[in-house]
């Protein structure tokens, strides 16, 4: 399977990408969310999914490994395609979507054009507990502290932490200044 492209942009459009990687030509589908990242380099490097059907070979780009994970665990859902979640992820961030997902807000999901009641329920089943162990992030990380933050938390989460209870803890070491390693030891501590 195709993990990544690098190579030269060749077309842009908010939904596609044209990649040449070593004299080929990529065409891969991309969301909102990741046209607005991408800058105006000639060069690119994308995080992409490949679906194969019977009449087709689909690439699937992402310009954050979030995203791509977040894709990856809602085309999972019964009822939910590739199309239908690159819908979802040009209508609200990564960072959103999971949390209305953690915080059962079938609304906010029902908003998404082609998601009815029925399917935004399903998501939140399906994917509610895999959420909670996830550490996406659900605010801008303008700043370095933000950064060094969400850092850490992904670090807490992947050690097997609870990610609610390691944002708690985080909250709690409350260093402003601290490096992402004086932040897991803080929460560790509390934990």
């Amino acid at each position: 399977m195709i993990a990544q492209l690098n190579g030269r942009l060749i077309e842009k459009s908010p939904t596609a990408l044209i990649i040449d990687c070593g004299g080929v030509g990529y065409e891969v589908k991309i969301s909102l969310n990741s046209y607005s990242l991408i800058s105006s380099d000639e060069n690119i490097r994308i995080f992409t999914k490949m679906i194969v059907r019977e009449d087709a070979q689909l690439l699937y780009g992402f310009m954050t490994t979030d995203e791509r994970e977040m894709f990856n665990h809602l085309i999972s859902v019964s009822g939910i395609g590739p199309n239908t979640a690159m819908i979802m992820l040009s209508s609200l961030q990564t960072g959103e979507i999971a949390q209305a997902i953690q915080g059962e807000d079938v609304r906010t999901i029902q908003s998404i054009k082609g998601i009815g009641a029925k399917t935004a329920q399903r998501v939140i089943i399906d994917l509610k507990d895999k959420m909670l162990k996830m550490a996406f992030s659900t605010e801008n990380n303008s700043g370095s502290d933000n950064t060094a933050r969400f850092e850490a938390l992904s670090a807490l989460v992947s050690l097997g932490f609870d990610k609610k209870s390691a944002d708690k803890a985080l909250d709690k070491v409350n260093e402003s200044d601290a490096s992402v390693e004086q932040l897991i030891k803080g929460a560790l501590k509390i934990l």
